[in-house]
């Protein structure tokens, strides 16, 4: 059998495993389908340390690393890459109640033939139901941090929304926005292809900023009075200092970006002081929740997957290109680590 790590710094490979027999608590999975994390787990693919100053690219969600080495003390050859898979049970310990065989089942997983997890006391794996669409399941980790962005941000019904930054994150808060009641949810990305997708799916307008003034197109669109609420995911700094200009008076910005260290010249004066803004780091895994203790992260883990399940959130179109895993070692490198502006997510059959 096979799976899919990373030998060297930027270097994707195939490699042959063998599994380990199963303890009493632990189910064994036959992988169909996958996804990776096009975030942080390419940080440590790249080999680069969040600490080490980035330069970002002409595009604002992309960066050029410009140290390299092994960061964290991963251990290339070792490192299986990967993210959310779903699949099948194929054999069960003793103590295993919950899950029979040939149950379709979604978790937290590295991209290999096999996964082996804890089946008796673990709700982050998942049972699917009949029908639901694999391509919204391996979108469960990014659905939660759009819906702590949105909930941080607490969008109201009437409001203007601002999504920066259309990801797989953007997207989904996208939706979510919409789907709260906001009046007008604009999406912006300097990749055309992305503001379509975001349109389709309930942005009511797309910005390029790499073509327009932003903080200025968004007071034009909200005759003069600025967003409500602006959700930021792209981590760049010009993004957040147009998200200062076009902020409403007493507006808030849900920052949910891991920013890389901003260049000189960012200006916390100006706008943000006039604006009043209010700014709020977002973090769906950071606990105590804002909202604690009604809220704490199983409570939007939970959320989130009901209604990834349910059809409320529609994630299809999010996933592309989608390659056999057999390819997905080159595809690795192309679409997630080279040229991440041509996929939002890269999805896996096996």
């Amino acid at each position: 059998m096979k799976k899919l790590v990373a030998v060297a710094p930027r270097v994707a490979a195939l490699v042959e495993y063998e599994d380990r027999p199963l303890q009493a608590h632990e189910v064994r999975i036959r992988v169909q389908f996958g996804a990776p994390k096009h975030g942080t787990e390419v940080v440590d693919f790249r080999g680069v340390s969040p600490f080490i100053d980035e330069a970002f690219s002409s595009e604002w969600n992309l960066f050029v690393p410009r140290a390299e080495g092994e960061a964290r003390g991963i251990e290339f050859g070792n490192f299986t890459l990967g993210n959310m898979v779903v699949g099948t049970v194929e054999e069960k310990g003793e103590q295993v109640t919950q899950y029979q065989l040939g149950d379709r089942v979604c978790t937290y997983g590295p991209l290999q033939e096999t996964v082996i997890v804890n089946g008796v006391d673990n709700y982050k794996l998942r049972h699917m139901p009949e029908g639901a669409a694999w391509q919204n399941a391996v979108c469960y980790d990014p659905a939660q941090f759009a819906m702590s962005g949105v909930r941080d941000g607490n969008v109201r019904v009437g409001d203007v929304v601002v999504v920066i930054g259309l990801g797989a994150i953007g997207q989904i808060a996208v939706q979510l926005a919409k789907g709260a009641g906001a009046a007008l949810v604009i999406g912006v990305d300097p990749l055309a292809h992305r503001g379509e997708i975001a349109c389709k799916h309930g942005a009511d307008v797309a910005l390029d900023p790499t073509t327009c003034d932003l903080g200025l197109e968004i007071k034009r669109l909200t005759d003069k009075r600025g967003a409500d609420v602006i959700i930021e995911t792209s981590g760049n700094a010009q993004a957040l200092q147009a998200s200062l200009r076009g902020l409403a008076y007493g507006g808030t910005i849900s920052y949910v970006a891991f920013a890389k260290p901003f260049p000189e010249g960012f200006n916390l004066g100006r706008e943000a002081h006039f604006n009043n803004a209010r700014i709020v780091f977002s973090r769906a895994c950071s606990e105590p929740n804002p909202d604690y203790p009604r809220w704490n992260r199983k409570r939007i883990e939970d959320s989130c997957w009901q209604l990834l399940m349910n059809g409320y959130l529609d994630c299809r179109d999010l996933i592309d290109p989608v390659v056999t895993f057999s390819d997905s070692a080159e595809s690795y490198m192309r679409f997630v680590d080279q040229h991440p502006e041509l996929s939002i997510k890269m999805g896996v059959t096996f």
